[in-house]
């Protein structure tokens, strides 16, 4: 009811003040462009599509990775964690010329703007998943005389699982907004492509047809992983946490 609100007074207030269209389209004519550019737009929605999955399992698997390691290996996590932190601070946006030149205009240099997007936030979820684990049945499992691989498989990775969803659910998100940064490195096709050439072309209407597809993508991907969450962390309902 919000977002029909919110859709019905943008439209009015286009209407209204008599606002051009190049300036602020109105949603009708947002949809409008959106059904009559189909045919052009499918190719670049296709592209990106792929480009997000893609970077979005490696990152995804990557993240993972480091979580485990960091969490088995004190002593490499006290070398790395810090490494990690500050590997968020540069901005893609800057770091995404310095790949084109490193790596060209291929596949490569677009991946790794998704896979650092995507690795950060699911790393540190299970990290924070793994330690947060109920001290009762860790100390239960350690009387039981549990080895640290047994206590890792029955009671961290399971007690982790909700907070390594919450970081795919956000991984997935930042997936489509990396895909369309790395879009803007060089690519032929994709959704920032065609963002660029209808800015370029003063098409606000194209502009806002990406916008509002880059945002459908993202709950669709953020819908899928919560879908998934809730077959596998099934217990999670069941004792309410």
């Amino acid at each position: 009811m919000v977002l029909i609100l919110f859709f019905i007074s943008w439209q009015l207030a286009t209407a209204l003040f008599s606002i051009p269209s190049w300036l602020i389209p109105s949603p009708v004519e947002i949809v409008k462009e959106g059904i009559n550019s189909w045919n052009a737009f499918r190719g670049h929605l296709t592209s990106t599509i792929l480009l997000s999955v893609s970077g979005f399992i490696i990152g995804s698997m990557i993240g993972l990775a480091t979580a485990l390691i960091l969490h088995l290996l004190p002593k490499v996590k006290q070398a790395i964690y810090p490494l990690l932190i500050l590997s968020q601070n540069i901005p893609i946006i800057v770091l995404a010329p310095l790949l084109v030149v490193w790596f060209g205009f291929g596949f490569l240099p677009k991946i790794i703007v998704i896979t650092l997007v995507c690795f950060f936030p699911l790393s540190i979820s299970a990290m924070d998943g793994f330690r947060q684990t109920n001290e009762e049945y860790v100390h239960y499992m350690k009387m039981a005389g549990a080895t640290k691989m047994q206590l890792f498989r029955k009671a961290e990775w399971p007690h982790a699982l909700p907070s390594i969803f919450s970081g795919l659910k956000i991984s997935s998100t930042y997936s489509v907004m990396g895909a369309v940064i790395s879009e803007w490195l060089g690519a032929q096709k994709g959704i920032g492509v065609y963002m660029t050439l209808a800015s370029s072309s003063f098409r606000t209407d194209r502009v806002f047809v990406a916008i509002f597809m880059i945002m459908i993508l993202s709950l669709l991907f953020f819908g899928m992983i919560a879908s998934l969450e809730k077959m596998v962390v099934k217990w999670k309902r069941k004792e309410g946490i």
